[in-house]
């Protein structure tokens, strides 16, 4: 499996493996709006990341955004922001959310990050595991609703 940055050419293919990855474990049901955030983020800025196995086929994609003020949970310069892991359903099990995990907070942390934070949805247990296994606490005091009936959970990881 290669870890690398999405290309051009490749947004759309992107786009639709976030919305499967998504509508699989029914997380656009309290959201279907959502699903055209996920097809267009990181389109205006941010590193989106792609896996791909030895057939150059997608496995999963996950983005890296610096702090903006406009941040969902990112509060500060040195956070850096993890946003939209999603892993094609025929490729879990594989590694790959804990490879583009990992490939994020190398990144951050060559960037001089001093922080990675996230938020996911409650029930996206196995994306809670591979965070808490990499070494992420929970936020509380983070936690936001993007709209009425979806609480997002925080997630933050300390550098060295």
């Amino acid at each position: 499996m290669i870890i690398r940055r999405v290309r051009p050419e490749e947004w759309e293919a992107v786009g639709d493996l976030r919305v499967a990855a998504y509508e699989s474990d029914g997380m656009l049901k309290a959201g279907p709006d959502y699903a055209e955030v996920l097809r267009r983020l990181g389109a205006d800025g941010g590193e989106v990341l792609v896996a791909e196995d030895a057939d150059g086929a997608l496995l999963g994609t996950v983005m890296l955004q610096d702090y903006r003020p406009s941040s969902d949970v990112a509060r500060a310069p040195e956070e850096a922001e993890v946003r939209a892991l999603a892993v094609s359903p025929a490729a879990r099990g594989r590694g790959v959310g804990r490879a583009l995990v990992e490939a994020v907070v190398e990144r951050s942390e060559a960037q001089g990050a001093h922080r990675v934070v996230l938020s996911t949805q409650p029930t996206m247990a196995a994306a809670q595991r591979i965070y808490e296994r990499r070494g992420f606490r929970r936020l509380p005091d983070r936690d936001w609703d993007p709209f009425p009936g979806l609480t997002l959970l925080a997630y933050g990881l300390e550098l060295g």
